[in-house]
């Protein structure tokens, strides 16, 4: 049986990205559930892995996104049955709040666009993490952040105005605050005015991201491309 991936996605624009893509392209089906729209979820968790997107949200925010709940109970099946997990954003913050950790509101600084990130010593040996070099950029957009990771988790990467860039949660869940998935393009979709509340230029903001892209893609395809290996092994 091929392997396939279950993609939580939060908003009408978050979709998978060149991360879906970039899983198929490794031998992982992706089936995208529109979780929002309503798109139900299902009861129990039958693909080989999950993956969570990002979104405006807090992690238990159930009120204005009740579809949190379900995709909380399907993390933490996951992580009870050692199945691949991989979140982005939200995602990761979602990760680290079933797994023990906390996540904070509007907490420092925001990081929006393309960020240097640090990939920390303690990644050497994991198997996502570990080949990235030790400085790589990322496209980041969030204003809440991870303050405390889960108990036991492996601290794999950080950045000047967020420390939990990335984590691995047991074997095989790993959680980012960055948009692996996200290409430069998308940025020319961001919303000029809060850009500008943020004393930010659109322009300037895509430029640097289109640069940065030329080394920071193939890094991070080669991350999805090991994130899929770890699925096609959780395959039957």
């Amino acid at each position: 049986m091929a392997a396939r991936a279950l993609v939580v996605q939060n908003t009408a624009r978050g979709g998978p990205g060149r991360f879906g893509g970039w899983l198929e392209e490794a031998g992982v089906a992706v089936d995208v559930v529109r979780a929002y729209e309503p798109d139900p979820l299902p009861a129990r968790l039958t693909h080989q892995a999950v993956v969570v997107l990002g979104g405006g949200f807090m992690p238990d925010d159930d009120e204005r996104a009740p579809w949190l709940a379900p995709t909380r109970e399907l993390v933490a099946q996951a992580l009870g049955e050692d199945k691949p997990v991989f979140g982005i954003c939200l995602g990761g913050q979602l990760l680290a709040h079933v797994a023990g950790g906390e996540v904070t509101a509007g907490h420092g600084t925001p990081e929006l666009g393309s960020t240097p990130v640090t990939v920390r010593e303690e990644a050497a040996d994991d198997p996502l993490f570990g080949p990235l070099p030790g400085r790589v950029t990322a496209i980041e957009r969030h204003v809440d952040a991870i303050t405390r990771l889960p108990p036991g988790a492996v601290w794999l990467a950080e950045s000047e105005r967020c420390r939990y860039q990335a984590f691995r949660v047991g074997e095989r869940a790993w959680g980012v605050q960055f948009h692996p998935e996200t290409a430069p393009e998308r940025l020319r979709d961001w919303d000029p005015v809060r850009l500008a509340e943020h004393g930010l230029d659109p322009a300037g903001l895509y430029r640097r991201a289109s640069r940065d892209a030329r080394s920071a893609t193939p890094v991070w395809r080669g991350l999805a491309h090991r994130f899929a290996a770890s699925v096609r092994e959780a395959a039957p």
